[in-house]
């Protein structure tokens, strides 16, 4: 129903940025009292019904003000990016960076410790999912004997562990004969991507009776579940803030974040998402991800280590978050990221 005309930008920003700030329905007497917009009440009121018929508003009450809609949210959004008029905060972003460098540690351990940052910033949960691994490079397996039958198996990229986990096997091995074990396996799949290293164990395996050393054999079997799949980078890899949420959801609506976080089909759909396009989005009202979640929004970007791999970063929070200073906190974590993976190639 025809486009927005300058007027009618000018009190759509009005209304939403006072819903914001306030929380409460706007009416036109409290639009002239903070925006020298130059109108009177009246006139403010014809626009807002235009507003309200276009989609971009809505009455709660009778008589009472108006409050945005997702289709207001997002035209909203879109004028801040497009127009540049997100507030950059650079102490907030130099301190950011600085918290960041100091924590790097391992990868898992940084993306963790980023999406905590995050959380305290925005005050708003934090997600973050791992790097994606399928294209990441293995550096070397190793197993270290822990006890009785049980050792420690750790893959490691060029960036750090990827996966550790305790397994069992038939009998007790020395170390000696457990380096002897990964020094194989490493002539084998070292300097191959995950997904060379997947296909090869499975080769392996078929082709068992080929493998003299029972340890080896066990171990390829064992490796098949240690090496992780393209399944586990549909997890979160941190989560951050719940307690947070009670700030600004319900009950039911913190039940579904929780429930939705822990469903790998709505992180297949997020995840999906979110790789069509590089860089920040902005989710308004969630519905079309996960039902229950429609009154919420979420600012995610991407991050990556500008070699093999890619993940993704952001906080959920209330529709009426202020995505003016939200938007920048999250792109620059995911830049501030990218940065410090990069340089630990």
């Amino acid at each position: 129903m025809g486009k927005l005309d300058k007027r009618r930008k000018e009190i759509l920003r009005a209304i939403i940025q006072s819903h914001i700030d306030l929380n409460v329905p706007i009416g036109s007497m409290l639009i002239t009292k903070r925006y020298p917009i130059g109108l009177s009440p009246a006139t403010i009121r014809n626009t807002m019904a235009k507003l309200e018929e276009m989609g971009y508003i809505t009455q709660p009450h009778t008589s009472a003000g108006r409050v945005p809609t997702e289709k207001g949210y997002k035209f909203y959004i879109n004028t801040l990016m497009e127009e540049r008029l997100l507030s950059f905060n650079f102490d907030l972003s130099k301190k950011l960076s600085s918290r960041l460098t100091i924590i790097r540690k391992d990868m898992n351990s940084l993306i963790k410790e980023a999406a905590k940052t995050l959380s305290s910033f925005s005050q708003y949960l934090a997600i973050a999912t791992p790097l994606k691994t399928d294209n990441i490079l293995l550096k070397r397996i190793k197993f270290i004997k822990y006890e009785n039958k049980q050792i420690l198996a750790v893959i490691i990229s060029e960036e750090g562990v990827i996966k550790d986990k305790i397994i069992e096997l038939d009998k007790i091995y020395s170390q000696k004969h457990l380096d002897s074990a990964s020094h194989y396996l490493n002539s084998k799949f070292s300097g191959l991507t995950i997904k060379k290293v997947r296909e090869k164990i499975a080769y392996q395996l078929y082709k068992e009776k080929s493998v003299c050393d029972q340890l080896i054999a066990n171990l390829l079997y064992l490796c098949k579940d240690i090496v992780p799949l393209e399944n586990d980078d549909l997890s979160l890899n941190s989560l951050s803030g719940t307690s947070n949420l009670t700030d600004f959801a319900t009950m039911k609506q913190i039940k579904a974040i929780l429930k939705a976080i822990e469903d790998k089909r709505f992180m297949l759909k997020l995840l999906n998402q979110i790789s069509e396009s590089q860089g920040t989005r902005v989710f308004v009202g969630m519905e079309n991800i996960f039902p229950a979640m429609r009154e919420l929004s979420m600012v995610v970007s991407t991050y990556n280590n500008k070699k093999f791999a890619s993940g993704a970063i952001g906080i959920i929070g209330p529709t009426r978050m202020n995505y003016e200073k939200m938007i920048p906190i999250v792109d620059h974590t995911a830049k501030a990221l990218t940065q410090i993976l990069s340089e630990s190639l």
